[in-house]
């Protein structure tokens, strides 16, 4: 478990170097205004750990810069190897000059996963018009374009960005689809259409994860009940975390077909890792700000398998 009394920990992405689990986190100090006030003061955290159990605590990986595009907070990403060996951090971020309803991405670089150099004077990719949901007085702008989760072209053919978006056309709360992005370089991307369709129930598909596991992809992903479809949730109840099998890590998925982790209703921004043994769990927060209960820290891992394709818990855990 990873809690630090003076700050609150929420989203977090795990990398693993072969030595070491790296864990990226968003953090924000603890204060009186209460937990809602953590999105627009969020730094990168680090901690290195050797099970997924017991953390060390390293120095932060990225904070905002005063003046720049990304001057007000840094959200969720992912950390890829490159082919000459250094480290990527893809990340969200916001501005002072847009707020929350300007999400915009950033890529920084590390030789050592702990010192981290920002790439650009600007953001790395934009969202578009065609496909995305904009702001309505700001067609570059959106408040939904963040989380984006970066790997390989399983046919050796570039790179490509899962981005958590909003299909246009597509009614609130139902909006939700996986974004899609490709660079053949890791630096110069190309949007192109999701690759989910809206109408699947989900207003937001959070932390978006393509994983292979044990010969079969799988997209995990996380919504807050209060942004899923009324019939959504009378059809499944309140659960945060989500799963469904594809035929490969571009899908097309079908996230009407996803299905809730129910052993932890509450599980949260849950990255899906494999340990030392080849075994599958997920660490995460568990979300019980709404009932107002303080669980701003990263759980222990949750042991997982694949059971029809869906995500379900181990019953030693």
């Amino acid at each position: 478990m990873l809690r630090l009394a003076g700050h609150w920990v929420w989203d977090s992405w795990v990398v693993d170097d072969g030595e070491d689990f790296h864990l990226f986190f968003l953090k924000a100090e603890r204060s009186e205004a209460g937990p809602s006030s953590r999105h627009t003061r969020a730094i990168v955290g680090h901690a290195v750990s050797g099970d997924l159990v017991t953390w060390t605590e390293c120095p932060d990986a990225l904070g905002p810069v005063a003046g720049a595009w990304d001057d007000l907070a840094i959200w969720t990403g992912s950390v890829v190897r490159d082919d000459e060996g250094r480290w990527r951090l893809f990340y969200t971020a916001i501005s002072e000059r847009g707020g929350l309803t300007d999400q915009r991405l950033g890529l920084a670089v590390s030789d050592d996963l702990t010192t981290w150099h920002r790439i650009g004077d600007a953001p790395l990719v934009g969202i578009d018009p065609r496909w995305y949901k904009t702001h309505p007085q700001d067609v570059a702008a959106s408040e939904t374009w963040r989380d984006p989760q970066v790997l390989r072209d399983p046919e050796g053919d570039g790179w490509h960005m899962l981005v958590t978006a909003r299909a246009m056309g597509a009614d609130r709360n139902d909006d939700g689809v996986v974004g899609h992005a490709r660079s053949r370089d890791l630096t110069t991307w190309e949007v192109g259409a999701p690759l989910s369709e809206p109408g699947s129930g989900f207003g937001q598909l959070e932390v978006i994860q393509v994983r292979h596991v044990d010969g079969q992809w799988v997209l995990v992903f996380t919504c807050h009940p209060d942004e899923q479809t009324d019939e959504h949730r009378a059809r499944f109840g309140d659960f945060c975390t989500w799963s469904v099998p594809g035929d490969s890590p571009l899908g097309p998925w079908d996230v009407a077909a996803a299905r809730p982790f129910t052993a932890a209703p509450t599980l949260f921004a849950a990255p899906l890792v494999q340990r030392r043994d080849g075994s599958w769990c997920l660490i995460g927060f568990l979300n019980r700000e709404p009932e107002g209960i303080d669980a701003m820290e990263i759980v222990d891992p949750i042991g997982v398998h694949l059971e029809d394709g869906y995500l379900v818990a181990d019953q030693s855990g």
